[in-house]
């Protein structure tokens, strides 16, 4: 496998009644998550891009992480530093920010 892990935001925008994570920080997240990977090292290591809708609108901005397919939801700037250290460092799931279904 090329990368240990791929993570997908999305940053999806689209006319409608349902909430958009791009609307809701999406598109910041993804952009502050890859800075965020690369003071780490983490570059080459972990592919981190935007994603089209994931499903998950009333739960963005979402995001998820492959190859365990861990869906975060609600995610903030502030969570990034989480998801950075315990999932893509110490392959340990956030479980405050994980999505169930």
């Amino acid at each position: 496998m090329r990368f240990r892990k791929h993570v997908f935001v999305c940053t999806n925008q689209k006319v409608g009644d349902k909430p958009c994570c791009g609307e809701v920080r999406g598109t910041e997240i993804l952009n502050k998550l890859k800075l965020m990977a690369k003071e780490n090292g983490l570059l080459g290591e972990i592919r981190i891009q935007k994603a089209g809708c994931l499903d998950a609108c009333n739960h963005g901005p979402a995001m998820v992480v492959y190859p365990e397919g861990t869906y975060y939801g609600n995610v903030g700037l502030d969570d990034l530093k989480d998801i950075i250290n315990e999932h893509l460092i110490h392959d340990k799931v956030v479980e405050r920010l994980e999505l169930k279904f």
